[in-house]
């Protein structure tokens, strides 16, 4: 996916500090790295894909409305609604609807704008919101912030 593929659906933006090192295209899935947000492929890779996969759900704020470029520093917008839908690109697989996702894999990194299905919880950071006949390679989602307790990310809390 090259650029934001929004749909439908109520979006609350929050505004994020970015480092200048870091390069985060719109429609990155963003994390946040103490209070910098850092698109998946930043991510660290933590023993095996599972492992990596929950510890990002952990940290995992939403989808990037704006880009941040090399050097830029300024404030890019993130979408944590659990409201909002987005054509996303999935790993081939036929779905069902509300079934969960997380982030898809290359070579030992997380990919910031690939979706796979996801069998276990604390991994999940996406719900299908549409069901497949055939097998696709892209599907209209919604997300689960880690902050946002209007989310179903199991770890959505307060305190």
């Amino acid at each position: 996916m090259n650029n934001l593929r929004f749909r439908s659906g109520q979006v609350h933006l929050r505004k994020v500090r970015v480092a200048a090192i870091t390069v985060i295209k719109a429609g990155d899935l963003i994390w946040l790295d103490g209070n910098v947000a850092k698109p998946a492929a930043d991510f660290d890779w933590n023993t095996n894909f599972t492992t990596t996969q929950a510890d990002f759900a952990a940290l995992f704020l939403g989808i990037a409305h704006q880009p941040s470029a090399a050097g830029d520093t300024a404030p890019i917008s993130v979408d944590v609604s659990p409201e909002s839908v987005y054509e996303f690109d999935v790993s081939p697989s036929t779905f069902e609807l509300g079934q969960t996702l997380g982030p898809d894999e290359l070579s030992g990194s997380l990919m910031s704008q690939t979706l796979e299905a996801t069998t276990v919880t604390t991994t999940a950071i996406a719900r299908a919101a549409e069901y497949t006949t055939g097998n696709v390679s892209a599907l209209r989602v919604s997300f689960a912030s880690a902050f946002t307790t209007a989310s179903t990310n199991v770890n959505a809390t307060l305190g």
